[in-house]
C-alpha cells in the first residue's frame, strides 16, 4: 500500500483524484486539505461524497504519508511541494508550477518569479506513455495540462517521426465548463455558458501554449508554430481537440495511420478510431482514455482527440503516474 495526501480536495479535480483513490487496490488517502472548509467534512462540500474530515494545508501530517498530490493554485502548490518533498514525500504536482523548464518563460506566463526555480530540472514531465522511465526514477512530477495532453497525444507520432510540416499547426478545441475550475465567475455562470459555444484567449495568447511548444521541441528538431484556439463548451466534462496539421511531400492517410497504430500498440488508455469513425466526448468522459481519430483531406491532416478533462487530462493521468513511479500495474484504479 502507498500512503498518500491530496492537498486541495474540493476542486473539481481534487474530488475526482479522491474517487479514483478510493477504488484503487493499491492506495489509502492518510489526508485531505481545504483551507475554505478546513474543520468540516467533505459530504458538505459535494452531495454524496464520503464523510472524510478536511484539514489546513499547514496542519497536514507530512510525515505520514508516500505520496502527495497537489491539486492547488500555482505557486502555491511550488511552496507546498518544497515542504512535501523537504519531509520525505514524492509530489505529484498537478498545478502547472513545474511544466515550464525556463523560469522565464513562467514568470512572463504566470506572472511573478518561479517560488521554486532550483525543482524545475528535476521535475519529469508527467505525459505518461512518454515518460514512463523518467517517472520510476523520480520524485517530483509535472502533471500536464488538460489541453497540452489531449493536443500532444494527438501531435506525438507526428512530431516524433520528424515528418515535415508545411506550415502552422492549428488546434481548435473545446472544453467542457469544469477545466474552468469551481471558483465561480462571470463567464463560468449558468447563464453564460448554456446555449452556447464561447472562443477565448485564442491564437498565441492561452498559458498552455508554451507547454505545447516546448514538449513538441523535445520531439521534432524544426516544429511547427501552434495556433492555439480554446472554446469554453456547455458542458460539464470533457475536451474535443481538432488539429490541422498542412502535410508536405504527398503523405497518404495510410502511412500516417501506421505511424500512429506503431506508436500507441499496446497503449492502454490510447485508442486510435478506425477508418471512418471520428472521436467524440462519448467515447472518453469519466473515463482515463484519449481518443484519436485520422483524416486527411487534400494535404491537410486532421486529427481529432478527445479526452475527459478531469480524468486524463488531471486526476486520472496523475494516478496513472503514481501507478508507474509505485511500480504499480499503470491501470491500477483506472477505467
Amino acid at each position: 500500500m502507498i500512503q498518500v495526501g491530496i492537498f486541495g480536495v474540493t476542486g473539481y479535480t481534487g474530488y475526482e483524484l479522491l474517487k479514483i483513490l478510493q477504488r484503487h487496490p493499491h492506495a489509502r488517502v492518510r489526508f485531505a486539505t481545504s483551507q475554505t472548509w478546513a474543520g468540516q467534512s467533505l459530504r458538505r462540500v459535494f452531495a454524496g461524497a464520503p464523510d472524510l474530515p478536511l484539514i489546513a494545508a499547514a496542519d497536514a501530517p507530512l510525515e505520514q504519508v508516500d505520496l502527495v498530490f497537489l491539486c492547488l493554485p500555482h505557486a502555491a502548490a511550488a511552496r507546498t511541494a518544497v515542504a512535501a518533498l523537504a519531509a520525505g514525500a514524492n509530489v505529484i504536482d498537478l498545478s502547472a508550477d513545474f511544466r515550464l523548464k525556463d523560469a522565464a518563460v513562467y514568470a512572463q506566463w504566470y506572472g511573478g518569479p518561479h517560488p521554486a526555480p532550483e525543482l524545475l530540472a528535476e521535475a519529469v514531465y508527467g505525459l505518461t506513455e512518454f515518460a514512463r522511465d523518467d517517472l520510476r526514477q523520480t520524485r517530483l512530477v509535472a502533471n500536464p495540462g488538460c489541453y497540452t495532453t489531449t493536443s500532444l497525444l494527438a501531435l506525438q507520432p507526428l512530431m516524433a517521426a520528424h515528418l515535415p510540416i508545411a506550415g502552422d499547426v492549428i488546434i481548435d478545441a473545446k472544453s467542457g465548463v469544469s477545466g474552468a475550475g469551481r471558483a465561480p465567475s462571470q463567464t463560468t455562470h449558468f447563464v453564460e455558458v448554456a446555449d452556447n459555444l464561447a472562443p477565448y484567449k485564442i491564437g498565441r495568447a492561452h498559458r498552455h501554449l508554451p507547454e505545447m511548444e516546448q514538449v513538441i521541441g523535445w520531439w521534432h528538431p524544426s516544429p511547427p508554430r501552434l495556433i492555439f484556439c480554446p472554446h469554453l463548451l456547455p458542458a460539464p466534462r470533457g475536451i474535443l481537440a481538432n488539429l490541422y496539421v498542412p502535410l508536405a511531400n504527398g503523405l497518404t492517410e495510410a502511412h500516417v495511420r501506421d505511424l500512429y497504430q506503431s506508436t500507441y500498440a499496446g497503449e492502454p488508455f490510447i485508442d486510435l478510431l478506425p477508418a471512418g469513425e471520428l472521436a467524440t466526448l462519448a467515447h472518453v468522459t469519466y473515463t482515463n482514455r484519449c481518443a484519436i481519430s485520422l483524416t486527411v483531406a487534400g494535404g491537410t491532416l486532421i486529427i481529432s482527440a478527445a479526452t475527459d478533462n478531469l480524468v486524463k487530462g488531471a486526476a486520472g493521468q496523475a494516478v496513472q503516474n503514481m501507478n508507474v513511479m509505485a511500480g504499480f500495474p499503470e491501470t491500477a484504479g483506472l477505467i
